[in-house]
C-alpha cells in the first residue's frame, strides 16, 4: 500500500518519530489551528472570534468520529484521567458494588476505580494470559450481579493487545452494569464505534493517535446515562442556563456540558477538531489498513533479526498500532537500544521492560526499514 498523502509536520523526516502511543507530534492542521488562534487572540482577544461556534462544530465532528448518536453525548475534558474519574466518581455506587478491571491497565484506568474502595466498592482484577493477551471469557466470568462497571482499555499500552468489547458490553449489561472504555490507545488508529460495541462511557486524550495537543480530550457518555452521572467538579458552565450569570439556578445540563465545569481550553479544542476532521477525511478504515501494513513490516523484520514479539500478531482483530518486543539475548538491554536509536534520531520507547514501537499512517516503508536497519543484531 503506497504512503498516504496527508499534511505532515514540518521536518517530519528528522527525527523519525515512531512513538505515537506516547506523545505524538502535532498534525499540521492542529498546529495551524493553534497558530491561527494565537494570532487572533493576541490582536483582537475574543472580538469576532467565533470560537465557541467552532467548538460546537468540533463536538459534532468528534461524535461522528466515535460513532456517537448525538453531539450532546460528547464532553471536552483535560485528559483521559479526568474522563475516567468523572465516571468513577459520578456513578451512584452502593456499598458492596464492584468494578472489574484487568491487572495490566495503564494507571489512568486503575486509580480512579481503586479510589472507590473508600466508598465500599471492591476492585476485581482479571489477570492477563502468559502471552500478555486478556481472555474475553475471563473478563466476562468476573462479572457478577454486584458489578457496576467493567473498566477496560480498548488497546493495552504495554502489549498492544486489542480486546473485543462487544461481548463484554453485552455481559455487563445483562448484570445491570456499564462498560467504560479507556480509548486513548486506539482512537485514531483502529476502528472504534461506541454504538457498534454498546459502549456506555469512553474517554481519550488527543495527544496520541489523534495527533492533537496534550491537555484536551473527550468524554463520551451515552445520552440516557448523562442524568445518572453527577459531575465530580461543578462549575458555572455545567448549568442549563449558564450564560445568565446573575440568576443563580442550580440545574445541571443534561448533555455533555454537564461535565464541562468552566471555560474551555479553546486552542486545544480547536486543534483537536482540526486533527479529527483530517483523520475523518482520510477514513479510519484506510488509516487502520495502512498502520496494520506498517506494523506487519516491523514484525516481519524483527523476527528476521532474532527479536521476540510480545504483541499478538496471529489474529488481526487483536492487533493495534503498537508492536512490543524483546531484544535477542546477545543484544544490549532495552534502555541501551532506546538510547542508541535516539542518537540516530529514531524515537521508540521502553515500556514495562520491553521495547515499543508505534507508527502512524503517514510513516513510510523506507522509515520502517531505517528503524529495522538501525536495531542492533
Amino acid at each position: 500500500m503506497p504512503p498516504i498523502d496527508v499534511p505532515q509536520p514540518e521536518g517530519w523526516d528528522e527525527p523519525l518519530f515512531l512513538d505515537h502511543a506516547g506523545v505524538a507530534p502535532l498534525s499540521r492542521p492542529a498546529a495551524d489551528a493553534i497558530t491561527a488562534y494565537a494570532r487572533h487572540a493576541c490582536r483582537q482577544g475574543y472580538l469576532d472570534a467565533g470560537w465557541y461556534a467552532e467548538i460546537e462544530s468540533v463536538r459534532a465532528a468528534t461524535a461522528r468520529f466515535m460513532g456517537a448518536r448525538l453531539p450532546d453525548e460528547i464532553a471536552f475534558i483535560p485528559n483521559t484521567s479526568t474522563g475516567l474519574a468523572t465516571v468513577a466518581e459520578g456513578l451512584p455506587w452502593r456499598r458492596g458494588d464492584n468494578a472489574v478491571i484487568t491487572a495490566v491497565e495503564y494507571p489512568a484506568n486503575r486509580y480512579p476505580w481503586e479510589n472507590l474502595r473508600r466508598r465500599g466498592v471492591e476492585l476485581v482484577e482479571v489477570p492477563p494470559l502468559p502471552d500478555g493477551r486478556i481472555d474475553v471469557e475471563d473478563v466476562c466470568e468476573a462479572i457478577t450481579d454486584r458489578t457496576r462497571v467493567v473498566a477496560i482499555s480498548h488497546v493495552q499500552y504495554a502489549s498492544g493487545y486489542r480486546i473485543a468489547l462487544r461481548p463484554i458490553a453485552d455481559m455487563v449489561h445483562q448484570a445491570g452494569g456499564y462498560l467504560c472504555v479507556d480509548a486513548i490507545q486506539g482512537l485514531g488508529a483502529v476502528p472504534f464505534d461506541v454504538q457498534v460495541d454498546h459502549i456506555d462511557f469512553a474517554a481519550a486524550d488527543g495527544h496520541k493517535w489523534l495527533l492533537a495537543p496534550e491537555g484536551c480530550g473527550v468524554l463520551y457518555c451515552r445520552e440516557d446515562l448523562i442524568p445518572l452521572l453527577h459531575p465530580p467538579v461543578v462549575g458555572w458552565m455545567c448549568m442549563v442556563d449558564h450564560a445568565n450569570y446573575g440568576d443563580y439556578r442550580f440545574e445541571l445540563a443534561e448533555n455533555g456540558r454537564r461535565f464541562e465545569p468552566g471555560s474551555y481550553n479553546v486552542p486545544g479544542v480547536l486543534a483537536l477538531g482540526a486533527s479529527i476532521k483530517m483523520l475523518a477525511e482520510v477514513g479510519v478504515e484506510t488509516i487502520w489498513s495502512r498502520i496494520d501494513a506498517l506494523t506487519e513490516r516491523i514484525a516481519t523484520g524483527l523476527l528476521a533479526k532474532g527479536y521476540r514479539l510480545y504483541s499478538p500478531r496471529d489474529d488481526r482483530t487483536e492487533r493495534s498500532g503498537i508492536v512490543v518486543f524483546d531484544p535477542p539475548g546477545s543484544t544490549p538491554d532495552p534502555d541501551s537500544v532506546v538510547r542508541a536509536l535516539r542518537e540516530q534520531r529514531i524515537v521508540i520507547v521502553k515500556r514495562e521492560g520491553r521495547l515499543r514501537v508505534s507508527p502512524h499512517f503517514y510513516n513510510t516503508e523506507a522509515q520502517i526499514d531505517r528503524l529495522l536497519g538501525a536495531l542492533p543484531e
